[in-house]
């Protein structure tokens, strides 16, 4: 069970008894469902207002191809290491369709100025024990246009 149920049900019966106590005209039942109301509302408030994620940057992005990563890295620690150059965007690392293992490569997309910088520090970088090879990500719709060059 999740945590943020359990404490908006919480919530409800401490709202409920509340009600009720203060309104004892109300049933159990319709005090329950004030609280509930009421403990939603708040759970939602607090929770938008905590989410204080910083806004995802607007300006001229480009998006860098990351090889030779080791298996067990996550999102979260590849996007820390490139968010010492600028802000990144996103973080997807490839994985395997049938097994959903880690193919060892990824793509992170961030402001264009940081992603020359860190094209240039982190090509050849010991991560994790393992060197990584940082490219620009070629995009898919070169290899269509080679495609019907050639036909």
């Amino acid at each position: 069970m999740q945590k943020s149920f359990l404490v908006v049900v919480i919530a409800a019966f401490i709202g409920a008894f509340g009600i009720h106590q203060f309104a004892p005209a109300f049933s159990a039942s319709i005090a329950f469902f004030a609280g509930a109301f009421v403990a939603v509302l708040l759970f939602a408030f607090l929770s938008r207002s905590a989410a204080s994620t910083p806004p995802s940057y607007e300006g001229p992005m480009m998006t860098l191809y990351v090889g030779n990563l080791p298996y067990r890295v996550h999102e979260g620690e590849v996007k820390e290491l490139f968010e010492q150059y600028g802000a990144v965007n996103s973080v997807r690392l490839v994985r395997d369709r049938k097994t959903g293992r880690r193919k060892g490569f990824g793509f992170v997309e961030m402001a264009e100025a940081g992603a020359k910088e860190a094209l240039a520090k982190l090509n050849d970088f010991n991560f994790q024990e393992r060197t990584i090879k940082v490219r620009e990500a070629k995009t898919q719709d070169t290899s269509d246009s080679d495609k019907a060059e050639s036909a």
